[in-house]
């Protein structure tokens, strides 16, 4: 778990290791350290459903890629549902819901809904600049 949450190396390079105290709610740990500290906690039970809330939002872009592809590769059997404001992070995701005030607005794969060009392309566009980014596959 701790591997496919991308945390091992950091807690490798830790004093104690496993055995470290990280403090209250883990003050000793980044932000980002303690995300994968507790996706790792949460992946650990093999939930068949996964929620992850804006999960990345405190990981850096390389770490962040890494992650998706451990889960993506160990994801078999388990719904994972993703909250996400940053758009690269659902990019991937079988299918994807836009919501505007709690309603959903639209629905479909990256491709359809960049294709479509409402408020998810819209958002796509201000996020990375670029509309022409269609393809699934160059990440």
């Amino acid at each position: 778990a701790l591997k496919l949450a991308g945390a091992w190396d950091f807690i490798q390079d830790l004093e104690d290791k496993l055995d470290t105290m990280v403090g209250d709610r883990g003050a000793k740990l980044s932000g980002g350290q303690r995300a994968r500290v507790s996706l790792a906690r949460a992946l650990l039970k093999a939930p068949s459903l996964l929620i992850l809330d804006e999960a990345s939002s405190a990981l850096d872009a390389e770490t962040e890629r890494k992650i998706q592809e451990n889960l993506i590769a160990s994801g078999s059997g388990r719904a994972t549902i993703a909250v996400a404001h940053r758009l690269s992070t659902i990019r991937n995701a079988n299918e994807i819901l836009s919501m505007v005030d709690g309603a959903v607005v639209e629905r479909g794969t990256h491709d359809s809904l960049v294709a479509a060009g409402g408020v998810y392309a819209s958002q796509w566009t201000i996020q990375t600049g670029d509309m022409a980014g269609l393809s699934s596959s160059e990440d």
